[in-house]
């Protein structure tokens, strides 16, 4: 094993949830006059922690989000998620292997604990992801595109930087991985390859992760 420590991304790399939020937030930002499509919505958020999302509206429309907005958005995805989440395909595979070869592996998400817990009880995942494992951006000042969720989760877990993957999916999460000193393997199902760049390596299929971590 190349590495003493896999750090997944949750949204899009071990939960299938960014077409569905990405849905609903677009849906939600175009019901409160702010005129958004589902493309849009995937260029400018995906990978983005809630602060972002406020961040951006209030910098393109001098219009702030209602102070609801986290709740509302939250209960129609979880909603959704119940009815429609499923793992990543090749997911399950990956975490078994990394299980069985006994290489530590942790989630470093965007997303809140909560958002995390529930996807990962909805599609299964939960058996893989105990307490220790889990690091949401909620932990840190700061979410992607800055290094600081990546490094809080290799000092708890006990790595140092330079001994880290990080697997991800958007541009920020690449950004915020090689800000923090790690190699990066970019997942391409949804993002352009083109947009992840700066990563250490691309890949298209979860079947090709465990061949490029060894």
């Amino acid at each position: 094993m190349r590495y003493d420590l896999v750090i997944f991304d949750n949204d899009g790399v071990l939960v299938d949830s960014e077409p569905i939020s990405n849905r609903l937030l677009a849906a939600y930002l175009t019901e409160l006059g702010h005129p958004t499509s589902y493309e849009d919505s995937i260029r400018d958020y995906m990978g983005s922690a809630m602060h972002r999302i406020h961040d951006l509206v209030l910098e393109r429309t001098g219009e702030r989000l209602p102070v609801e907005f986290d709740d509302v958005f939250h209960r129609r995805v979880f909603e959704a998620f119940e009815r429609e989440l499923r793992p990543v395909a090749g997911a399950v595979d990956v975490l078994e292997k990394l299980a069985a070869d006994e290489v530590p592996y942790c989630v470093a998400s965007s997303g809140s604990h909560e958002r995390i817990r529930v996807g990962h009880r909805t599609t299964g995942l939960d058996r893989w992801f105990e307490e220790s494992r889990i690091f949401s951006s909620q932990d840190v000042g700061k979410g992607k595109p800055a290094p600081d969720l990546f490094l809080h989760a290799a000092e708890r877990m006990g790595v140092v930087p330079g001994r880290c993957v990080v697997v991800e999916d958007s541009p920020l999460g690449v950004q915020a991985a090689v800000a923090a000193g790690m190699d990066v393997y970019g997942f391409t199902r949804m993002t352009p390859a083109a947009k992840l760049a700066g990563a250490t390596q691309l890949f298209s299929d979860m079947g090709e992760l465990p061949a490029l971590l060894s």
